[in-house]
């Protein structure tokens, strides 16, 4: 085990400037904040409240809706059936959903009279891990393709399973065809349905026991017991020239009951050290603690960029989104990649895989530093503030050695 190495006086200013800028300010109620390197969790800072209305801090072990962060859980165990030749990446996903042979091109028109062209060829399983399927959220509103999502409740949890969730889907057009653009999408919820396809198990029973079990991630799940709701913190939303309104509260709110409809693209709780054992996991090559999840290889694959000619996000993205900033950074398999730092205009190393969720967290791991950080917070929607590419300066600018 190697140094931390980082300057304690250049960590305080992490902490001084989230106190200053975002409680101080009443920007973010709390914030909880997490760096390892070298094997050490050398830095953990405890900001503000869980829940205002009741006045109790943030701990350590306080219990975060983490919404996108759920994508790399995901996508990971998805790969772990690639690993079992139980899948290939370039498999149509019609093989597992048959309905999804019929997914055409939306042309024009809108909900209930849509004109549509043949794709290029068909949706497949990297198209999905890699967000280059032409599938897309509702809340884009960008285009009348997700208005359809809107009208039919798709990622609201309208429907009742995984199975009914694809049934609804299949019956909405795509927005391009497959691997032709990028597109932030619902296409890790598919992959969610496609584990429980291969492996005949349910998504949140085949989640614990692949990968939270023998990863110690007894807190991460799709809601929170009875035991443990006191320590789940309450969520809240931005309003302008307001302080953040309670949007989903701790004791009464919609964690607090198992779901039918298991979200693999956005719906565990988890904790700083449950999310932290999935950064250490992919930092030890797909093994934490003699518990091999992935081989070296597999994540090799993922933290490639899938982006069609190598391109990145900047070139063949739809939308506009805040998990990762477009230029320079590509895309793999349930991560984003950093291409290039300079690119980038932020500190970071090539190879860096990171993502976000809804709430404004976020995490990001750097091979190259043998480092990973977590940040965790509860607000809605994330694209508020630039928490994150302040964080990477603050992050890497205390470093030592």
């Amino acid at each position: 085990m190697g140094t931390f190495g980082f300057s304690t006086e250049k960590l305080k200013n992490i902490e001084s400037y989230l106190q200053e800028k975002y409680i101080d300010t009443n920007r973010y109620v709390g914030t909880l904040t997490g760096i390892y390197r070298n094997g050490q969790l050398g830095f953990i800072s405890t900001l503000g409240l869980m829940d205002r209305e009741s006045r109790k801090p943030i701990e350590r072990d306080t219990i975060f809706r983490i919404y996108s962060m759920t994508k790399p859980i995901t996508s990971v165990a998805l790969m772990s059936l690639y690993e079992k030749g139980l899948l290939q990446l370039d498999d149509p996903v019609s093989e597992y959903i048959p309905a999804f042979k019929d997914l055409n091109v939306y042309s024009e028109g809108i909900f209930g009279n849509y004109k549509t062209t043949y794709p290029d060829r068909e949706m497949t399983i990297r198209d999905l891990l890699s967000h280059q399927s032409g599938l897309t959220y509702g809340f884009m509103e960008r285009s009348n393709v997700d208005a359809a999502y809107r009208e039919l409740g798709i990622e609201k949890e309208s429907q009742q399973n995984l199975q009914e969730f694809v049934n609804v889907l299949s019956t909405i057009p795509l927005e391009f065809s497959p691997g032709t653009a990028w597109n932030y999408s619902v296409s890790t919820d598919v992959c969610g349905y496609l584990i429980e396809v291969i492996s005949g198990k349910t998504l949140d029973m085949f989640l614990e026991e692949e990968i939270f079990q023998p990863l110690g991630m007894s807190d991460t799940g799709f809601y929170v017991p009875s035991s443990k709701t006191q320590r789940l913190s309450s969520n809240y939303e931005y309003r302008e020239g307001q302080e953040p309104i309670l949007v989903d509260d701790a004791n009464t709110g919609s964690y607090i009951n198992p779901p039918t409809l298991f979200s693999g693209g956005g719906g565990l709780v988890s904790t700083l050290d449950d999310y932290m054992a999935f950064c250490k996991m992919i930092l030890g090559r797909g093994s934490l603690a003699g518990h091999r999840i992935l081989s070296r290889k597999t994540l090799d694959l993922m933290s490639s960029n899938h982006l069609t000619n190598g391109k990145d996000l900047r070139s063949c993205a739809y939308g506009r989104w805040s998990e990762t900033s477009y230029t320079g950074v590509g895309f793999g398999l349930g991560f984003s990649i950093l291409l290039d730092p300079a690119a980038s205009q932020v500190s970071g190393s090539k190879g860096e895989l990171a993502w976000g969720g809804a709430a404004s967290t976020a995490f990001w791991i750097d091979p190259l530093e043998d480092m990973a950080v977590v940040f965790l917070t509860q607000l809605l929607p994330s694209s508020t503030y630039n928490v994150r590419r302040e964080l990477r300066s603050l992050v890497y600018s205390a470093l030592s050695d």
